[in-house]
């Protein structure tokens, strides 16, 4: 009789696991096939607003259809958990504002076939080449801001998907001796920057909101595009 009750609820359990996988969007069963994990589940006090679920996005319509959660790998979640708990330390009225997080291979066509009057070289500054693959596609990177606990976010002198130098870190110095940026919208990014340092992330050169939670050299050797 044991045995009966114990085979019982192990079936219960991986029948459970079964619905609640198959209530879940296709892309969101690759992607825990995958390995990858909600971050949400990792610190639900991390905020999310996919801007590819929705059309407040530089080509202005929904490309990912269903999918609403934040997925990355369990590393560079851990890394995030990190990074806001680092800010919430030092801001405890401040939340990190997830845009984009672990995308398809699919998506990536769409974004990079949405610049088509780009040259290679400048469309590759905003959008990395599908064939190559794009950080983001094996659940490495984030895009995100600062926000309030409601969910306001913080001026940072530009829209997410802004394209041209106001959003480049690297000209920020030159940006607000000019006048373009000012002091308060250069100490917000710097507010972001330094949490996502301290969770182990990378900053690049051409978008302020864009965090690598390990080079794409690395990221091919160790896991799978999501496609």
């Amino acid at each position: 009789m044991h045995f009966i009750s114990v085979f019982l609820t192990v079936f219960s359990l991986i029948y459970s696991f079964a619905l609640s996988l198959s209530a879940q969007p296709k892309v969101e069963q690759v992607m825990i096939k995958q390995g990858l994990v909600d971050v949400q589940k990792v610190d639900p006090s991390i905020l999310v607003e996919l801007k590819y679920s929705t059309t407040d996005n530089f080509i202005g319509k929904d490309v990912y259809d269903d999918l609403t959660r934040a997925y990355m790998q369990p590393m560079a979640a851990q890394k995030l958990a990190a990074a806001s708990k680092y800010l919430q330390a030092h801001h405890p009225d401040l939340r990190l504002l997830v845009y984009d997080a672990a995308r398809p291979r699919s998506a990536q066509w769409k974004l990079w076939n949405a610049l088509p009057n780009m040259s290679e070289n400048e469309r590759q500054k905003y959008v990395a080449d599908p064939r190559k693959g794009s950080i983001h596609s094996y659940g490495c990177a984030v895009d995100l801001t600062v926000a309030t606990k409601d969910g306001k976010p913080l001026d940072m002198g530009t829209k997410y998907d802004f394209f041209g130098k106001l959003a480049y870190p690297s000209q920020e110095d030159e940006l607000l001796k000019s006048g373009k940026l000012t002091q308060q919208q250069i100490d917000n990014r710097h507010i972001l920057r330094t949490a996502m340092r301290q969770g182990g992330f990378s900053p690049i050169e051409f978008e302020w909101w864009h965090f690598n939670a390990l080079s794409r050299a690395k990221a091919k050797m160790v896991f799978r595009i999501v496609d």
